[in-house]
């Protein structure tokens, strides 16, 4: 990947002077009666596939969304004592390191929690789109193991919110 990657850049670079110098004088064209603008038609042409080449190349290599057929990567594995609060629609990994800063580590920690004690802490820290009026709610489920009920509410919701 990085050998495709190097040649597209470096061809990338190559090609403005490739346009400039197959560019003929008016007075070369008009003796010999090339038609100029042709080779720069597909000198541009060459230029928009070495771009599109190029930005298809560094989306795969940045970790685009895996094809259809390819298994996802398998999840972090947590640490003891402690739940993957993300699996809350609504709770992202800063919201997750929040929580986690304010002793709340696991589902059953959250499903007891106080909603306005929710909506405390994520204010404070300056994060205002956030409603954890449903996160108590998920985390009971999850809790409980009722991941079946977990995902038909969740499907409901639109960033931990009721649609």
């Amino acid at each position: 990947m990085l050998r495709k990657s190097t040649f597209l850049i470096g061809m990338l670079a190559v090609s403005p002077a490739l346009v400039a110098f197959s560019v003929p004088s008016r007075a070369a064209a008009q003796q010999s009666g090339e038609r100029w603008w042709v080779w720069v038609l597909i000198i541009l042409v060459v230029l928009l596939e070495l771009w599109w080449c190029l930005r298809h190349c560094l989306k795969r290599k940045a970790g685009a969304a895996p094809e259809a057929g390819v298994a996802a990567p398998p999840r972090a594995v947590e640490a003891p004592g402690l739940d993957d609060l993300q699996r809350i629609e609504g709770i992202g990994p800063k919201i997750s390191g929040l929580l986690q800063s304010a002793s709340i580590t696991t589902f059953a920690q959250l499903a007891n929690a106080d909603v306005d004690r929710l909506r405390q802490i994520v204010r404070e820290a300056g994060i205002t789109i956030a409603n954890p009026d449903t996160w108590p709610e998920q985390a009971g489920l999850a809790a409980a193991g009722r991941w079946e009920e977990l995902e038909v509410l969740q499907e409901e919701l639109k960033g931990g919110r009721r649609v």
